[in-house]
């Protein structure tokens, strides 16, 4: 498809609206002229958070839980959507680790959940909505063959249980592709932050630690994880333009990496938290912080979305960086 050509958004149907990336997400989509409905499991509150875009006007609220069928089979006869933003999920490692079950559950037979009800409205209205999975880079795991950047053609080796969840529910979703259920672009999404993030995740929580002892003694020990990781990182509102993108532009059947092409160390994102907060604290392993599965690096080459969309990265990671530091407050 021609980058120029853009499908339009119509009615959007976006799941796990109320965490990080959906609050992002829905301002940038009433900006594109869309109708919105968006899922959460609790109702969302109008409270602003400092650095995060606000709620957009006449978002039409379904509250519920994917994993109740008749929840399902409501929302999406309510919103009868023509797009599908599919977040909803548990993204967190450690979280997805912890219950196995619960992840698989929500990140996978939810999944099958949704996309059968879709399917469903597609057969009976003749319009079946396009649907954007979004996946994540830990599919790709570790496998000998891996040369970084990793291109879409890599081989996927998970080896998380989030990592599994995410590869399992992207075949799936390409399964009603092949049958011609339904529409489905897949996002294989990188590391990505931003003002908003929940701290249990890896740049708010640095942030948050070299922030609390800026004051501190020199010397003092400023727990870490492990180092030596190397992750390629993307600011949230780069990720939410390329999710518009691909639902515009991005091919049916295909996947598509969000990222940025360059790979970043933990010591090297924790060198830049420190000398942009001036702590004199000193990092130090601590064994809680280390988790027992971990990928040594992961670098996106995201060509083929740029070729598809025309999207391109606009904010860097010292941008990250300084919303984090910036608003604080959020975390």
């Amino acid at each position: 498809m021609n980058a120029a050509d853009g499908r339009p958004l119509g009615r959007v149907l976006v799941t796990g609206a109320a965490g990080f990336v959906g609050r992002w997400l829905l301002p940038a989509l009433h900006t594109s002229g869309a109708e919105l409905f968006a899922l959460a499991t609790d109702p969302v509150t109008e409270v602003v958070l400092p650095g995060v875009p606000s709620l957009p006007p006449g978002v039409t609220w379904l509250l519920g839980d994917l994993r109740d069928d008749d929840y399902v089979r409501q929302v999406v006869a309510t919103a009868r959507p023509d797009t599908v933003i599919h977040l909803a999920a548990i993204s967190h490692v450690p979280t997805a680790m912890a219950d196995p079950a619960l992840a698989w559950d929500i990140n996978v037979t939810a999944t099958a959940r949704l996309l059968h009800h879709l399917a469903r409205h597609g057969e009976q209205t003749t319009h079946a909505p396009l649907v954007l999975i979004v996946g994540s880079a830990e599919q790709y795991g570790r496998d000998d063959s891996h040369v970084m950047p990793l291109a879409e053609t890599a081989v996927q080796a998970p080896r998380t249980v989030y990592a599994a969840t995410k590869a399992a529910q992207e075949v799936l979703a390409l399964q009603a592709w092949r049958s011609g259920a339904l529409p489905i672009v897949v996002a294989r999404s990188f590391n990505h932050s931003g003002a908003g993030q929940p701290p249990r995740f890896l740049l708010p929580a640095l942030v948050r630690r070299a922030k609390a002892l800026t004051t501190a003694p020199a010397g003092t020990p400023m727990p870490v994880g492990n180092r030596s990781p190397v992750r390629d990182f993307l600011h949230v509102s780069d990720v939410v333009a390329a999710y518009i993108s691909l639902c515009q532009r991005g091919t049916p059947g295909e996947a598509y990496n969000v990222a940025s092409g360059t790979g970043w160390s933990v010591q090297q994102i924790l060198d830049k938290v420190i000398a942009r907060t001036g702590t004199r604290a000193v990092p130090t392993e601590d064994p809680a912080l280390v988790r027992p599965v971990d990928v040594p690096v992961l670098i996106g080459d995201s060509r083929k979305l740029q070729h598809a969309t025309g999207w391109r990265a606009r904010r860097s990671l010292d941008d990250i960086i300084e919303d984090l530091l910036l608003h604080a407050a959020t975390f």
